[in-house]
């Protein structure tokens, strides 16, 4: 699991996922990940490169959401591919993680 960070205007970080969000791909990131999802107030986790979504992955995600919300913060989930949707919908992330198509949407979502 590879991850990127860069920072856009108005405040927003952008976290872009490269790889497997498996046991192994969270465990690759998720301190770097937690780390900067909790402490930047507007988060888009670019998820359309991640190919498979495991539930530790899920919890990684979740986690942060919910770290960076308790600091009055917003993070959404952006262009993930089907399959990983689908895994967010069937396990029903999707009712509590945010996930928006196209980089202006998510933008806006989060500011």
């Amino acid at each position: 699991m590879k991850m990127e960070f860069e920072d856009l205007p108005g405040g927003v970080t952008k976290i872009v996922l490269r790889g497997d969000l498996d046991a192994k791909g969270s465990n690759e990131i998720d301190l770097q990940f937690q780390t900067i999802a909790s402490s930047r107030p507007k988060v888009v986790v670019d998820l359309s490169q991640v190919g498979f979504l495991a539930s530790i992955g899920i919890r990684t995600l979740i986690l942060a959401a919910k770290a960076n919300s308790r600091k009055g913060g917003r993070l959404v989930l952006l262009d993930p591919g089907e399959p990983v949707h689908k895994v967010l919908q069937t396990c029903g992330a999707d009712g509590v993680l945010s996930i928006v198509h196209g980089l202006d949407v998510a933008v806006a979502a989060v500011a």
